[in-house]
């Protein structure tokens, strides 16, 4: 796609700090770090939303997470990561191109979990649970 910032690093048309790549994937430091080591993992070609990958696609970009985590937390001397992924605009989707944030993080940063995204929770009856349950299995 000739307007994402993330195909241009794919295609090294702009410069990015690029850590790590596959046939498939790219790694490389976010230009706007919430922590030193903040690093995105995309698919080389164009998919907006996770649903939009192919499966080969898909396994290489999750084995890529897997192996950069422990590298990235190395590198900084990080206590633990945050991984995460925005999946669409309602979710905070700021480049409509597949990436996982991987976000090292430090005791006392004062950081918060991953369920600090949610904002209100809600208050789900367990009938409600039942058929989400259900709507998710089948």
């Amino acid at each position: 796609m000739s307007d994402c910032i993330f195909c241009a690093i794919a295609a090294k048309d702009v410069h990015g700090r690029i850590v790590h790549e596959t046939e498939h994937s790219l790694a490389f430091l976010d230009v706007n770090p919430l922590a030193p080591g903040h690093t995105l993992v995309v698919p080389k070609d164009h998919y907006a939303r996770l649903d939009d990958l192919p499966e080969e696609i898909s396994a290489d970009l999750w084995r890529t997470v897997d192996e950069l985590v422990p590298r990235v937390e190395d590198a900084v001397d990080a206590d633990a990561t945050n991984v995460g992924v925005n999946n669409g605009p309602a979710a905070g989707q700021e480049v409509e191109h597949v990436h996982v944030h991987i976000v090292p993080r430090f005791d006392g940063d004062g950081g918060s979990p991953i369920h600090a995204v949610g904002g209100t929770r809600p208050d789900l009856s367990d009938e409600e649970l039942d058929d989400i349950e259900t709507a998710i299995s089948n």
